[in-house]
């Protein structure tokens, strides 16, 4: 299958050392990493927004050669941190941080849904499970998953290491900037790798026939 992204020696001075991986089509992808690691770095110059050493390629095009209007067409994004000023002048008690989250989730997903826009290729998400509780991340996933048996790839943050586990075909380990490990989900997120990233020692435990990951002292 041919990639639909790659990432070619992507840097950024003082944040994240060359880095190189590819995504396929219809593949989810989670970024994982302490905080500071580089990851929100990284899906900014995924998403297109960034510029810098190294080549983004998407499509077998580089970035610089789209424009803003044709990007939109085929990746959307979530940033980290959601804007406020559309939010001023209501009060606090009559929105919560989770039905926020659901509303600027719901707007990338429609952005680049096979249903709405058959161009729609690649959902970039800075840690969409913020503020959201247990059944509604449940019910992102499941949206998730519909999009990748769609071809849609998504690639997006974590800190949840045993939703990863679950769910990512890939993962990229990154720690200061440097990649630890990228590859197959259940090979990058060994006990090796996570006590390297983290600097606490972990365990793979089997637990009613899947397996989890226990941070230990």
């Amino acid at each position: 299958m041919p990639f639909l992204m790659q990432l070619r020696d992507v840097k950024e001075a003082g944040r994240l050392a060359p880095f190189s991986a590819q995504v396929r089509p219809g593949e989810m992808v989670h970024l994982v990493g302490p905080n500071g690691a580089g990851k929100s770095t990284l899906l900014m110059r995924m998403a297109g927004l960034t510029t810098g050493p190294g080549d983004v390629i998407l499509n077998e095009r580089k970035m610089d050669q789209w424009s803003a209007q044709e990007l939109a067409r085929h990746r959307a994004y979530l940033s980290q941190h959601q804007g406020l000023s559309d939010k001023l002048g209501r009060q606090v008690n009559h929105i919560s941080g989770g039905e926020w989250q659901r509303v600027r989730l719901a707007a990338v997903i429609l952005q680049i849904h096979p249903l709405v826009n058959p161009a729609g290729q690649l959902l970039v998400l800075d840690e969409p499970m913020n503020s959201l509780d247990v059944a509604q991340q449940a019910a992102l996933d499941r949206v998730l998953g519909e999009l990748c048996e769609s071809g849609v790839a998504v690639v997006m943050s974590s800190h949840d290491l045993n939703h990863t586990l679950r769910h990512a075909h890939q993962s990229w380990l990154i720690c200061r900037g440097q990649a630890i490990a990228c590859g197959e989900t259940s090979a990058v997120l060994t006990e090796e790798n996570l006590t390297a990233a983290y600097a606490i020692p972990f365990q793979r435990i089997a637990v009613a026939g899947h397996f989890m990951l226990v941070a230990s002292q």
